[in-house]
């Protein structure tokens, strides 16, 4: 059994999907646009706006879509929570998804980590960003 996180970006999947190529190395593995299904998009969703895709960051793969292109990405509940190598990669990948977006606590020590910050990246996806235990 497998659990995937499933993001809706409601309208910006392909330019979230570039932001995190180019800032976090994600690599697109499949990606289907609305107009490619046989069956009439959701919601009348426009036709180049992306269905399905597949990425990887790291070892884990995440699924999107931009749903019903509503323009307003909606993430409640939920954060994802990224391991850089060291406390560097910690601040470079917190710095690119802080840009355009919103820090929630900034990015220092902590009794449990290295590094450790969170933060609302432009598309409203919290993230949790965490580098080595303290003391390492």
């Amino acid at each position: 059994m497998q659990v995937q996180a499933y993001l809706f970006f409601d309208g910006r999947c392909e330019e979230a999907l570039q932001y995190y190529s180019k800032h976090l190395g994600a690599k697109v593995e499949m990606l289907m646009r609305n107009k490619e299904s046989p069956a009439p998009p959701p919601g009348n969703a426009p036709g180049d706006k992306v269905m399905h895709a597949a990425f990887r960051i790291g070892d884990t793969q995440l699924l999107a879509s931009d749903g019903y292109s509503g323009g307003k990405p909606r993430f409640e509940g939920i954060s994802l929570s990224i391991s850089a190598r060291d406390d560097a990669e910690a601040k470079r990948i917190f710095n690119a998804l802080g840009d355009g977006g919103k820090v929630n606590m900034p990015l220092a020590k902590t009794f449990f980590a290295s590094s450790f910050g969170m933060v609302d990246d432009r598309f409203g996806v919290h993230w949790m960003v965490i580098a080595g235990p303290q003391g390492k």
